[in-house]
């Protein structure tokens, strides 16, 4: 995948205003200020295609880039206290639309800070994932920040705070030093892989 041609598609206030879908989707969801645009801006080898704020809540749209035959959606961030409860339930709203509606969503990266214990939207966000079944990568970010010693003792902090840690996917992520990119457009492409064989697949039994 030339992961330079990524663009902009849109960005959607409310889940009602969203498009039906016409491909595939890969999701981005964490709290407010983990890194998400960052993350999206390496992976796809860009300065500026998302975002990055300093101000936490920054993203409070769901906004949607395009690659291929697949869309990367940018959820907003949650937790954010420094926000009226009217748009706390409006991020609500679009996170749990989306995530509950019919939308062929093939994985979710599910961005953790590495520096600290998961706060309680995090484990509710993770449970929900579980409990619904859909396929996530648990994303460790900012993971430059810490000194080997203080990361081993974090990922064993992890495996107690964050239920079935040791059975998950996780991908330690660094923006400055780039560790994980390589990692997670590995899994990218084995989605786009599989997408493209179904579809093939589709073609030659017609």
């Amino acid at each position: 995948m030339n992961y330079n041609k990524a663009e902009y598609i849109a960005s959607y206030g409310k889940f009602s205003q969203i498009p039906p879908q016409d491909r595939i989707e890969i999701a981005f969801a964490g709290h407010s200020n983990v890194g998400k645009s960052t993350l999206i801006n390496k992976l796809f080898n860009r300065k500026n295609l998302a975002r990055v704020s300093s101000v936490p809540g920054k993203t409070a749209t769901i906004n949607f880039y395009g690659l291929e035959h697949i869309y990367f959606v940018d959820l907003p961030g949650y937790g954010y206290a420094k926000v009226a409860k009217s748009e706390k339930e409006r991020w609500a709203g679009l996170i749990e639309g989306y995530l509950n509606s019919e939308r062929d969503i093939r994985l979710v990266f599910m961005l953790v800070d590495m520096r600290h214990a998961p706060t309680k939207d995090d484990i509710h966000m993770i449970n929900y994932l579980i409990d619904a079944e859909m396929p996530f990568v648990l994303v460790l970010t900012k993971a430059d920040k810490l000194k080997k010693n203080e990361r081993i003792k974090r990922m064993e902090a992890f495996s107690e705070e964050i239920p079935y840690f040791d059975e998950m996917h996780v991908v330690p992520f660094s923006s400055q030093t780039y560790e994980g990119v390589e990692e997670l457009r590995q899994i990218v492409e084995d989605i786009a892989f599989d997408e493209e064989d179904d579809t093939n697949t589709i073609s030659e039994d017609v």
